[in-house]
């Protein structure tokens, strides 16, 4: 698909360039957690994973158009955010809005490290490779145009290496993405790379085997950037992957995925999160039994992380604004929609942070405002989900 958009829109390809440095760590996660509770946010708004707090609602930035105004409006978005205290977590990939999702966070941090807002310590920014994808600042150059010239006709890769899925695992590609988010978001050090959709992506077109091989070479090339203090930790983005039945067809176990981490790096692998979708249709995270780990069987994906030490972010929590229009069972007291259908997927067990679209002011406005409210307790939400019939 090819895109019209006037000349300004790439402006920031004449932006100064400038990498920050540092990564989330827990003194500066702790530091932002500190100052976000000072500010009115809960002080239950926060989970502690790996030894970082990190907010119950994390920011994503999926959906919108390759234009000056969706990028104004995203750079805006995640600069109140995190000013507000509201969300430490931010995230993104490669091929959201053609890159210019991630551009748009490069700038976003930039300001806030510059009004000395926050520390680039205190906030932990994800992204996904494996997608195929062009650039949002050549809007003249189609995605299949852009994957010829970049990297078909250089020999990086070749027309075989993308699946029917338009997902490529060839290592080469897999660093080449790994460099290009580094640019894009002006950044020494990501917090989290996952390999996005990469089962869906290549089930139909080759045997579980070959795909085994395939991730671990994968696996391979994010430990060796982990060496290198590029990214801090690696998982998989994944859609329907973890949530089918063992007999169906695209299936896959997680537990399988970890010991190919570990005879990759051992048991100091970086494969420490998954990213799958949740909400109160996609509800089989938390209900449908299909893992195992070791003896124990019969265990939902969440139990088997929360086994593994694999943290979950979960997307779509509002089925791209579906569930707003739909009737919602009241507990709680809730008089508001958004929180009657974003509080049982921030306080599920095992769950780090539902991610949230948001560009308009006033949808950043109503999230800052769920960070002030408390997610569930364990007693509260198990009274909420009978409810629901869960």
């Amino acid at each position: 698909m090819k895109y019209k958009m006037d000349v300004s829109t790439s402006m920031s390809l004449v932006s100064e360039y400038r990498s920050l440095g540092g990564f989330a760590t827990a003194g500066g996660t702790r530091k932002f957690m500190e100052n976000a509770i000072k500010n009115g946010i809960a002080d239950s708004h926060f989970r502690s994973f790996d030894n970082l707090n990190l907010s119950s609602l994390g920011m994503g930035t999926y959906l919108g158009q390759i234009t000056v105004e969706d990028d104004r409006d995203l750079e805006n978005a995640i600069y109140e955010s995190v000013k507000s205290g509201a969300m430490n977590v931010i995230d993104t990939a490669i091929n959201y809005r053609s890159m210019k999702s991630e551009k748009n966070i490069g700038q976003a941090f930039k300001r806030l490290i510059d009004d000395r807002i926050i520390s680039r310590d205190q906030v932990f920014i994800s992204t996904k490779n494996g997608y195929i994808t062009n650039d949002g600042d050549y809007p003249s150059i189609d995605v299949l145009e852009y994957m010829h010239k970049m990297f078909i006709s250089q020999g990086i890769i070749d027309s075989k290496d993308i699946s029917s899925g338009y997902n490529v695992l060839n290592p080469k590609y897999i660093r080449k993405c790994i460099d290009k988010s580094l640019t894009n978001m002006q950044l020494d050090t990501i917090d989290l790379v996952y390999v996005h959709n990469a089962y869906e992506s290549w089930f139909e077109d080759i045997t579980r085997n070959e795909f085994d091989e395939m991730i671990r070479r994968v696996f391979e090339v994010y430990e060796e950037y982990r060496s290198k203090n590029k990214i801090r930790y690696y998982g998989m983005a994944t859609w329907t992957c973890f949530r089918m039945s063992q007999n169906e067809e695209g299936y896959l176990s997680l537990e399988e995925m970890v010991k190919i981490a570990e005879d990759v790096a051992g048991k100091d692998h970086g494969f420490r999160f998954i990213q799958l979708p949740y909400n109160l249709v996609y509800r089989e995270a938390y209900l449908l039994k299909n893992q195992s780990v070791g003896s124990d069987n019969d265990l939902t994906i969440l139990e088997a992380c929360n086994k593994l030490n694999i943290g979950v972010f979960t997307s779509v929590p509002l089925l791209q604004a579906k569930l707003l229009s739909a009737k919602i069972p009241d507990y709680q007291g809730y008089d508001n929609q958004l929180l009657k259908i974003v509080q049982i997927t921030r306080s599920t067990p095992n769950v780090i942070a539902p991610l949230i679209g948001q560009k308009k002011l006033n949808h950043v406005r109503e999230n800052i405002e769920l960070a002030k409210v408390a997610p569930l307790n364990i007693s509260e939400f198990n009274d909420a989900i009978k409810i629901f019939n869960l």
